[in-house]
Order: structure tokens, then sequence, then C-alpha cells
């Protein structure tokens, strides 16, 4: 199923329960805030170079007491560039990316007071979730290039069978905190941080070591042997790293919530 194929089911899904939802306790929220990676090309946890745009929806259950669900979905935006670490060989290695993030999960949010009696509410989440990503880079023309296809590190190729193509759509875990302040009766704020355990270590398409620029070269043409390998000197780094499969990628979310009653606006059929 393409990754389309959720966001109309999260719409189906949306338009479904807020036709039968009078009655009891929703809330729809709007989420804005800034997006990061950490993985591979990273040393610090947080870099205001990488900080990129987010956007989100959700549709949540209030239960009235101290566990509440949500269905969100989440429009981001990560990456990052060897040239702002600090370190020499991060900076000769060269490398970089971006990628939009299409992501759609399933959450439960913990009180941790009873928001019946308090208006202002500490809360910890966890869910599952699945993500769309698309990593990209610019080539030494400047061409915005996606590197996927290239299989830069030599996967798919039947000269590396240990090395597996990865797929663009692929699970993660949500979870995180945040503090919600109930304004009137129809408007809560809320302030979120949250974590995305992933189970890939190819968000940034960099994990293992360098492979042969002449199988590259061979198999996926000049484009993939020379965004394999950017450092401005003859290559002899054949099954040296390139990156590091021990510590998977991750990203995470941190801004402000806007949420509605929906209780209130929809009528009976």
């Amino acid at each position: 199923m393409r990754f389309s194929g959720f966001i109309r089911f999260f719409a189906f899904f949306f338009l479904l329960i807020s036709d039968l939802c009078y009655g009891q306790k929703w809330m729809g929220e709007v989420v804005a805030g800034m997006s990061q990676y950490n993985g591979d090309l990273t040393q610090q946890a947080i870099s205001f170079k990488r900080i990129k745009p987010a956007l989100g929806f959700n549709l949540k259950y209030l239960s009235g007491d101290l566990l509440d669900v949500r269905v969100g979905l989440l429009f981001a935006r990560v990456g990052a560039d060897d040239k702002d670490n600090k370190r020499a060989d991060y900076q000769a290695r060269n490398l970089s990316f971006r990628t939009n993030i299409q992501e759609l999960s399933v959450c439960a949010e913990f009180n941790l007071v009873d928001p019946e009696i308090y208006l202002q509410v500490p809360y910890v989440f966890a869910g599952v979730g699945v993500f769309h990503f698309n990593p990209f880079t610019y080539d030494n023309d400047g061409n915005k290039t996606y590197l996927k296809p290239l299989s830069t590190e030599g996967e798919g190729l039947p000269d590396y069978p240990a090395r597996k193509n990865y797929s663009l759509i692929q699970f993660c875990v949500p979870f995180g905190a945040g503090f919600k302040i109930k304004t009137t009766d129809k408007w809560q704020l809320s302030y979120e941080f949250g974590y995305r355990f992933l189970i890939t270590d190819y968000l940034d398409d960099v994990s293992k070591t360098y492979v042969s620029l002449e199988i590259l070269n061979l198999r996926k043409g000049p484009e993939s042997s020379e965004l394999a390998y950017r450092k401005n000197k003859p290559f002899r780094e054949e099954g040296y790293p390139r990156g590091n499969h021990k510590v998977r990628d991750y990203y995470f979310f941190t801004g402000l919530k806007l949420a509605f009653n929906l209780t209130q606006q929809v009528k009976v059929r």
C-alpha cells in the first residue's frame, strides 16, 4: 500500500468519527512546531542548524479519566550536512541529506493528574506509528537527487547480498511528554516533546561501510559513485566505515498543540 493510502484512510476515519461522536468526548488538535534528526551525519543531539518545520493534526478521545487515546498525522522535514559538524573527519566525509516525513500514529496519553479537577495537566504518551521518507541530496552540479535508487552502500546489488534494499515506509515508536492548559470548555493549549524510535538506520541513506566505486559505477551509473564517496581525495576506503550501523537514526518533534472540542460542533443524523 502506498503511504497516500494511509492518509486517505486517516481522512475517512476522521470524518466517520466526527459524524458519530455526538455525546462523546472528542477533540481535534492542530500541531505546529519544529523537527530535528540525529544519526550518522550528526555529532550533537540538538543543533539550531538542523531545525526544520513540522505540522500535524490529531483526533483525540477523552476518557474523562487519566488515559486518553489519539490518532495523529504529522508532516515534517529533517536533514543534516557534514559541513556543519566540528570534527574534521566528518567534514571531510562531505555527505548531506534531507527528507520529508509523513507519519501516521496511534498513541495513548497518560495524564499525571486528574483533568476533571485540574486546569493544568502534565502528561506522558507512547504509541506506534508508520512513516514515509525519501532521502535526497544535491549532486556536484546542484541537482536534487534521490538517494535510494543509487544504492550508495550497495543495497540490493548482487555483489553485496547481505545488504538488502531498505523500504521507504517504516515503523516507528513515538513517545514523549507534554503539558496542557485548559483555557475554556472548548479550547485547550499544549506543549509537547516527542521522540521517534526507528527500526531503520537509513533515514539519512548512511549506515555501514564504503563499497567499491567501480561496482557502483557499473551497476548504477556514475552518479551513484559520485554521491557515495564525496571526499576530495582518491578513493582508497572500500570496507572502511561510512556510518555507524550500531546506532540507529531517530527524529523528534517539539511544538504547540491547539485543541478544540468536537462534541458540540457536530449534529445528530
